[in-house]
């Protein structure tokens, strides 16, 4: 064990956390409450072994294991024969600088590290345990908590609380078949229930996620997108939308979970309501300073914009190979919807799914026959006008080369009673051709021979707005953003 100094304690409101230089050791306090039991030695040491077999699922070489405290004449000891005292969750330390919490602050994150990330939340969820139950259940008991805890505070005025309370089950009541539909079709299982940037680690350039809820099931029994919202809430209250938009993308890229978009605001809403309860909490118990009192308001704030309808557009980006629609269409998503941004639906990405293979794997040329590309632009289309239609903006790139093909687009914009923007990206072609053959990696098959094809193709009528490609990404998302949301004539 290292020697004295180099232990540091950190506390929590449930535990004690002893961290030395390669080893970590977490202690439960003894307490009994209301969510959390730990107030005899047999049942912190259940806790503990539980602790250790739920991180595993995410960060199985860091939760090395589970340590008995025991009691013999000689004292206090590991794991030996005498009186069980209490037990500690043995832990691998970690940089943490490492967290992402701390990047965030500085600026370290990355698009590529999102990606990432958004691949470990799937890859967990897929594993976790159903619990096959009316979603709207969970929600009302959340509901009843934030309430009950806004009650004994003071840090917002009576009449605010009320009419937040009331917005919170007006919007539960109308979303309450949707979730219990969810729920009953498994999509409420035992996840991590604490997903926020402060419980992930980086490791070389892997993301670690750990610290999940083990001490209580309920807690952590949640809609998956409510299990992913509090991330996604975490990184736009932290000014972060882009980053919350590429999650929830690719997240429900591997997820195939679209169905539960339209909850997807109001889980965000929620963890911020969660967080606005907690931090007014803690300022009535005496952590009573001005950046407390900001980042109350701050959580209340942003969880009523979060609830704050809008209109669903259809961004409809079309272009050769190699006018950068999909980083455009990243560039404009967060800036419609509300919540995370809006949907992005790429042929690329569809034309993958459709064959069952990840979206960097190259498809043989028979996957580009003019009938399998019917079939990718009518599942584009079906997708976009069903979200649309949800109440959800979405962002689709394509070719579009054929003008049925920006026709039907538009269309289903028009049958979904969405806001339609039809955007076309110009460039000379030997920028095309530089940027095909600089393309390193990405869902595009489109090498220089195809670029060659399309470059002769005869596009018909163009009535969708045409922009340079030459120019900057965000410059054109600011110049979409203000087409898309001009009022319609």
């Amino acid at each position: 064990m290292a020697a004295r100094g180099a232990v540091e304690e950190i506390e929590t409101h449930i535990s004690h956390l002893f961290v030395g230089p390669q080893i970590a050791w977490k202690l439960k306090r003894a307490v009994k409450l209301p969510y959390a039991e730990f107030d005899t030695p047999e049942r912190r040491l259940a806790i503990c072994e539980r602790e250790v077999t739920l991180n595993r699922r995410t960060a199985s070489a860091y939760y090395l294991g589970v340590r008995r405290i025991t009691w013999t004449e000689g004292g206090l000891e590991f794991d030996g024969d005498g009186e069980l005292i209490d037990a500690v969750v043995e832990m691998q330390r970690f940089d943490q600088n490492a967290l992402f919490d701390r990047m965030a602050t500085r600026g370290a994150l990355s698009p590529a590290l999102m990606e990432r990330l958004a691949v470990e939340i799937a890859h967990l969820h897929e594993t976790c345990e159903p619990d096959i139950r009316p979603g709207s259940e969970r929600v009302a008991e959340v509901l009843d908590v934030n309430e009950a805890a806004l009650a004994q505070t003071r840090v917002f005025p009576a009449d605010e609380v009320e009419a937040f309370n009331a917005v919170f089950r007006r919007e539960a009541k109308a979303l309450a078949p949707r979730l219990d539909a969810r729920g009953l079709a498994g999509r409420v299982r035992r996840a991590h229930g604490d997903l926020h940037l402060r419980n992930i680690f980086l490791e070389e350039d892997r993301p670690v996620i750990f610290d999940c809820i083990e001490f209580n099931d309920t807690l952590a029994t949640v809609d998956l997108l409510y299990d992913l919202a509090f991330l996604l809430m975490d990184l736009v209250h932290r000014c972060l939308p882009v980053f919350a938009n590429l999650v929830m993308n690719r997240y429900l890229d591997l997820a195939d979970d679209e169905d539960g978009l339209p909850c997807l605001s109001f889980f965000m809403a929620l963890r911020a309501a969660v967080r606005a309860h907690v931090t007014a909490t803690a300022i009535e118990e005496g952590d009573d300073t001005p950046d407390r009192r900001r980042e109350a308001r701050a959580y209340f704030d942003l969880a009523l914009d979060l609830l704050r309808p809008q209109q669903a557009v259809l961004v409809a980006i079309g272009g050769l190979s190699g006018t950068g629609k999909s980083t455009l269409a990243a560039s404009v998503a967060p800036m419609f919807g509300t919540g995370a941004g809006a949907r992005t639906i790429s042929s690329d990405r569809v034309r993958k799914s459709l064959h069952g293979v990840a979206p960097e794997t190259r498809l043989p040329p028979e996957a580009y026959r003019p009938e399998v590309s019917a079939k990718v632009y009518a599942t584009l289309n079906a997708r976009a006008e069903a979200l649309v239609a949800a109440g959800i903006s979405v962002v689709a790139d394509a070719v579009f080369a054929k003008a049925e093909e920006r026709d039907r687009i538009e269309a289903a914009a028009r049958i979904a009673d969405g806001q339609f923007c039809g955007i076309w990206l110009d460039a000379p072609a030997q920028t095309l051709r530089a940027r095909v053959v600089e393309r390193k990696s990405g869902p595009s098959d489109a090498d220089v021979a195809v670029l060659e094809t399309q470059l002769a193709y005869d596009l018909g009528p163009l009535r969708w707005t045409r922009l340079d490609a030459t120019v900057t990404p965000d410059a054109l998302a600011s110049t979409i953003r203000d087409a898309a949301l001009k009022p319609a004539r």
